[in-house]
């Protein structure tokens, strides 16, 4: 372990300003952050543990949907009855994730931020421009199995882990935060995650030392909600392929998929298709793809899975 200085904030304003400096971090949960550090994948030079700042609450909002603080913990938002009611995919989602013990520390903002679990990405023996931008990219050349199909690039083929964000996106959240100025402002989830491009290590578009307050849940749409998750063994395990879905009476509907891209992936267009069936949406969503030989069979995973949600939402 590395040396690293601490304080704890008291305002969401103090803890921005404070995290100006080179090598700051927020700590709330510490569920993904206590782990890269004791591997030394991240060695923060200051911890600013925003815990007390009172973001830990679910409240209603005027125009009909819930705010959610930024450290309410993820059982807290899968058990709140509003979410269980209105937002269905989402408490599934959630309690699809982890375990229970780590549900009951990570925070709502933690889950969004956490960080790929590619297993060269863990290896500091081994090249990877998300660890050390410009040194390479091992699962090119490596073990894919388990990487993205859609939305990589020449740097990084690395997938996002959560699945909390991949039902935020089905149901077009928004994340607000606080600059280190202190200055607000509020970014739509389907911004907030980055491709890789040529530079996998900045994954979100939060600026340094932004800290996220709250997610804002829309008006709710109603609809049948289902999160379907393929993983290899039936607990504990990141997915393969996982799919959000709403599903209206009439067939249309929205459709997320997680564990195929360095984001959860929608592509809106896609969801014109829905009546026609999962082929057409999977054709749709995955026209740009880019699988490995070893993670080919995601595509057609996605496809069965998407039919399957599908098929359970017609009953």
């Amino acid at each position: 372990m590395k040396a690293f200085t601490y304080e704890r904030a008291r305002t969401p304003a103090e803890a921005a300003a404070a995290a100006r400096v080179e090598g700051a971090k927020f700590i709330a949960g510490g569920t993904n952050l206590l782990d890269l550090m004791k591997l030394q994948i991240e060695a923060p030079a200051h911890l600013i543990d925003i815990n007390g700042l009172g973001l830990d609450t679910i409240e209603e909002t005027e125009e009909g949907g819930l705010r959610v603080g930024a450290l309410v913990r993820n059982t807290d938002l899968a058990a709140d009855q509003r979410v269980r009611r209105d937002y269905g995919v989402l408490s599934r989602a959630l309690l699809a994730g982890a375990s229970g013990q780590l549900r009951n520390k990570a925070t709502t903002a933690g889950n969004l931020l956490q960080r790929t679990r590619c297993p060269y990405f863990y290896d500091t023996n081994q090249p990877c421009n998300k660890r050390e931008p410009g040194s390479g990219c091992s699962a090119l050349g490596g073990f894919s199995r388990q990487h993205a199909v859609v939305g990589g690039s020449d740097a990084c083929i690395a997938t996002h882990p959560s699945d909390m964000a991949v039902a935020m996106r089905a149901l077009d959240v928004t994340v607000e935060t606080v600059r280190p100025d202190g200055k607000t402002r509020s970014i739509p989830i389907a911004d907030f995650h980055k491709l890789p491009g040529d530079t996998p290590h900045i994954e979100t578009a939060l600026e340094r030392g932004e800290l996220i307050t709250a997610v804002i849940l829309p008006k709710p749409v109603g609809g049948k909600q289902i999160y379907r998750k393929v993983r290899d063994r039936a607990s504990y395990a990141f997915a393969l392929v996982s799919v959000a879905a709403i599903v209206q009476p009439d067939g249309t509907g929205r459709v997320a998929v997680g564990g195929v891209a360095h984001k959860p992936w929608r592509i809106e267009a896609a969801e014109a298709d829905l009546p026609k069936g999962a082929k057409s949406v999977a054709a749709a969503l995955f026209a740009d793809a880019r699988p490995t030989e070893q993670n080919q069979f995601k595509l057609t995973l996605a496809e069965r899975s998407i039919g399957a949600v599908l098929a359970e939402a017609k009953g």
